[in-house]
């Protein structure tokens, strides 16, 4: 990368209210990281001060009433983040150069269809009989595609990746390295002393333009399919069990849990290591925060939820504070059982939450 703050002013249609537009930019980087030479942006309130020490050349801002070094250049654009990742797009190296063909040691069936002059298999990727990958899409070293499965154009499905048998995968979707989709659901009957395994013959659809992190797994429909709607993105190790309809544009954060059958909506959010019991509901719009347990369905949308049960935001959180409390409170039952005063009484007594 090698350009000036003018030419970066222009690509992200921004004002440049401070600076000298012929300075040459060579890289770019965090705000704590940057130099004189880099391109950096302030996206995000709480960098407050990491802005206001920054060494940075320029900075991308939501506005000019910022506090920043007057040696950084300024330019003012709507929305920093997506600027700033327009730059990285253009100038950086995201990802390898697409180059179509079949790896030596790769297997294809003769049964497949692909196009090898348009799609990529790399170094002891197989690919089944009957499935089917759209032009454009990249099969990573040691992907495994089953029989009949379908991937559309424009994916990058990575290393060691699996897709079994009957599964379909959308257009420009992202599979990071050990993702396995179409695993069999978890599904036993007790008879006789015994857990029995229940034949799972459904399949999972994926929609356009998802996203799933590393070494995680969706498992295909007893019957019917296992869904993630377009535009959904998923962390690392996320399990998504059988059965499950996820909607659009959903966010799922590492380590969460989804038992099956469950039907989340259109733009839910789950953070970190939620957990969702199975044959639930929960309505579009709704965000849980991280480690919330949701054991009820939830049917209004657009709410936010906390803890273990789920309940809405604040009554989750007065009731986190009041289980820190515990040990205090105890002091002081036990005190006033003995006649004593307990130990610390002024200084937690005015500590309800409320």
């Amino acid at each position: 990368m090698k350009t000036s703050v003018g030419e970066i002013a222009a690509l992200v249609e921004g004002e440049l209210v401070r600076g000298d537009a012929a300075t040459i930019l060579t890289n770019f980087a965090a705000l704590d990281h940057a130099d004189e030479s880099c391109v950096s942006f302030y996206g995000n309130p709480k960098y407050r001060e990491q802005l206001r020490s920054t060494r940075a050349g320029l900075v991308l801002v939501p506005e000019v009433a910022v506090s920043a070094p007057e040696s950084a250049a300024l330019v003012v654009v709507e929305n920093p983040v997506l600027a700033f990742d327009s730059i990285v797009r253009l100038y950086g190296v995201t990802s390898p150069p697409f180059e179509a063909g079949v790896h030596q040691t790769a297997f294809v069936h003769p049964d497949a269809r692909l196009d090898p002059t348009a799609v990529s298999i790399a170094a002891k990727a197989t690919v089944a009989e009957g499935a089917v990958i759209g032009k454009g899409t990249r099969i990573g070293a040691g992907a495994a595609i089953g029989g009949d499965v379908v991937i559309g154009e424009d994916c990058v499905i990575a290393a060691n990746v699996t897709i079994c048998q009957g599964c379909l995968v959308g257009n420009r979707v992202i599979l990071h390295p050990g993702v396995v989709v179409g695993a069999d659901g978890f599904g036993f009957e007790f008879v006789e002393g015994r857990h029995r395994k229940i034949e799972q013959l459904g399949i999972v659809r994926i929609g356009d333009d998802v996203e799933i992190g590393a070494s995680s797994t969706i498992d295909r429909a007893r019957f019917g399919e296992t869904v993630i709607g377009e535009g959904t993105k998923i962390d690392n190790q996320v399990q998504i069990g059988h059965n499950c309809i996820i909607g659009k544009h959903c966010i799922v954060v590492a380590q969460t849990g989804i038992s099956g059958s469950t039907r989340i909506g259109d733009y839910v959010t789950l953070a970190a290591q939620c957990g969702i019991a199975g044959h639930l509901v929960i309505a579009d719009r709704v965000t849980c925060g991280g480690r919330t347990g949701v054991i009820a369905s939830i049917r209004e949308p657009g709410g936010t939820y906390f803890g273990y049960p789920a309940r809405p935001f604040k009554e989750g959180r007065r009731e986190a504070m009041r289980i820190k409390q515990l040990g205090s409170l105890f002091r002081r039952v036990k005190a006033l059982e003995s006649g004593k005063a307990a130990p610390g009484d002024e200084a937690t007594s005015g500590g309800e939450a409320e």
